[in-house]
C-alpha cells in the first residue's frame, strides 16, 4: 500500500507542478498575452499551443494514472471518480482548443467542476490542518467558478477570475501529492470511512 501510495502522491506532485511550469511558459512566449484580459485556453491555440495542450494533457494523464493508485490505498471510490472526471476534462481541454466550440466548454467546465469538488472531498483521507485547507481550496475554486459563470469577475478579468478556479485546484495537487509522499514513509494518515 505504501508503494501506491508513493506513486499516486509523485504522480499528482508532477502532474500539477509540471502544469503550472507550462502555464508559464505559455503566458510568456505567447505575443501579447494578458492574465486578466485573456482566457487560459487562449493559450491553446498560436505560439504557446504545443507547449500549453501538452502540458494541460499531461496533467490530466497523471491524475488519471495517480487516480488507480490511490484508489488501490484508500478504495474511496467517489474520489476516485471524481479524479478520473477532472483527468478526462483535462485531457479533452488538451485535444478540444478553444476553437472546438463548445465541446471545449464543456471540458474546460468538468475539469474545474470535478477538480474543486475532488479537493473538497479528499477532507475525508486527510489529517488537520490540511484537511481543512484541501476543502478551503475546493470552496474557492467553486465559488470562483459559480462567479465565472454569471460573468462576476471581480476586477480580476475574465483570466483572473478563470485563476481563481484553477490555482486552488493545481496547489491541493500538489499539496495533495506530498502529503501522499509522506504517507508511503509511514507516516499515519486517515482513512475513509
Amino acid at each position: 500500500m505504501a508503494n501506491a501510495a508513493k506513486v499516486a502522491g509523485a504522480l499528482f506532485f508532477v502532474a500539477a507542478s509540471q502544469f503550472v511550469i507550462g502555464l508559464i511558459v505559455s503566458e510568456a512566449i505567447y505575443p501579447g498575452y494578458s492574465v486578466s484580459a485573456n482566457y487560459i485556453s487562449d493559450l491553446g491555440v498560436g505560439a504557446s499551443s504545443m507547449i500549453f495542450n501538452s502540458s494541460i494533457f499531461l496533467l490530466g494523464f497523471l491524475v488519471l494514472i495517480g487516480a488507480y493508485f490511490l484508489q488501490r490505498v484508500f478504495n474511496f471510490k467517489f474520489l476516485t471518480l471524481l479524479l478520473v472526471l477532472t483527468a478526462l476534462g483535462a485531457m479533452g481541454v488538451g485535444v478540444f482548443t478553444e476553437n472546438s466550440g463548445r465541446i471545449h466548454w464543456v471540458v474546460s467546465l468538468i475539469t474545474f467542476l470535478f477538480g474543486g469538488l475532488s479537493s473538497v472531498t479528499s477532507f475525508r483521507l486527510l489529517k488537520q490542518p490540511f484537511s481543512v485547507i484541501a476543502v478551503i481550496l475546493g470552496l474557492m475554486s467553486l465559488g470562483a467558478l459559480g462567479l465565472f459563470g454569471s460573468h462576476i469577475y471581480l476586477g480580476l478579468g475574465v483570466g483572473g477570475m478563470e485563476r481563481m478556479i484553477a490555482y486552488p485546484i493545481l496547489m491541493w495537487g500538489a499539496g495533495y501529492g506530498g502529503y501522499l509522499l509522506a504517507y508511503s514513509q509511514g507516516l499515519d494518515v486517515k482513512k475513509a470511512q
